[in-house]
């Protein structure tokens, strides 16, 4: 294949857009929360917490919608595009960058069992807000799945209107990700191991074969593969990205080829991203890793970048 873009948002310094050898510093000094790739080449960020941009295929980034509520991931469904918040409400922009909140999404049965996710470090108690780390759309659009943390994962078949629980909230999901060609099929990244459902969401089963330690940040497809990274804990000095086939009846293995078996802390929630052949990991001190060739063999493409909040291949 063509040399990917890799796109690299950081919590406080923008964009690092990543072409082989070559670098391109966007939105320098901004804080991106999150990317997401649309189905046109483009990317979606979110920027300095209530601003939706777009990022044309040439470099080039448009705003789309603001809102008062501080955002925290999206993902687009045709013309439309979502957006999950850090007090865990969904959003829809419209095509013309009308922004409404999904009222729906707030009478979700449980929600007031839900809570923010967090440990105590040195004394502290750190740790994300209640909020939605992530949103997932099944391959046939008809489903959309929304991953609160701690809340499990919200499930709509009425386009956001309505939503019914699935999943434990103790399980502890951190990403949830949609099959790109069956929409039967979804995986979830979780404290407590992998979430896989056959039913577009709407059942669980967790697995933990092969994964040394169960605490899983993020996942992608890489074709019928899962890519998972595991670790021990949020704060881990070290974690690894795993891979097996979905309908395979054997354990995870770690992904190997020059991806190191232990990467640089943990690979967090979207910092792990795949595109047709390509797949890429950034872990929490800034390394980021490319494969080509369907992760058979990885290079390193940067180091010491910003603390990575998202990745994606455009």
């Amino acid at each position: 294949m063509t040399t990917p873009t890799v796109l690299t948002a950081t919590w406080s310094d923008g964009v690092f857009a990543i072409t082989g050898e070559v670098r391109h510093h966007e939105l320098a000094g901004q804080p991106v929360n999150a990317l997401a790739s649309d189905a046109h080449g483009a990317a979606l960020a979110i920027v300095s917490g209530h601003s939706l941009r777009r990022r044309s295929s040439d470099g080039e980034w448009l705003t789309l919608a603001t809102s008062e509520f501080q955002l925290a991931c999206c993902a687009p469904v045709g013309d439309v595009i979502y957006i999950g918040t850090d007090d865990a409400r969904v959003l829809r922009v419209s095509a013309d960058g009308h922004v409404e909140q999904l009222r729906g999404f707030d009478l979700v049965t449980g929600r007031d069992s839900w809570y923010a996710g967090s440990a105590v470090i040195n004394g502290e108690r750190v740790g994300p807000p209640l909020g939605i780390r992530s949103i997932a759309v099944t391959a046939d659009g008809r489903v959309l799945l929304a991953n609160v943390h701690v809340g499990g994962i919200p499930r709509s078949t009425d386009g956001g209107a309505t939503w019914q629980p699935t999943i434990d909230i103790d399980t502890d999901v951190h990403e949830v990700c949609a099959h790109p060609t069956d929409p039967n099929i979804v995986i979830a990244a979780a404290g407590a191991g992998l979430g896989i459902s056959k039913d577009g969401g709407a059942t669980w089963a967790v697995e933990r074969d092969g994964l040394p330690a169960s605490y899983c940040s993020a996942v992608a497809w890489l074709g019928n593969d899962i890519l998972v990274s595991a670790s021990t804990d949020h704060f881990a000095t070290q974690g690894a990205v795993y891979r097996r086939a979905i309908g395979a009846r054997r354990p995870f293995v770690p992904v190997g080829g020059g991806l190191p078996r232990w990467i640089d802390g943990i690979a967090d929630t979207r910092c792990v991203a795949t595109r047709a052949s390509a797949a890429a990991v950034a872990d929490r001190a800034g390394n980021l890793y490319l494969s080509t060739d369907t992760g058979h063999t990885w290079l390193r493409r940067a180091e010491r970048l910003p603390q990575p909040s998202s990745v994606v291949i455009v």
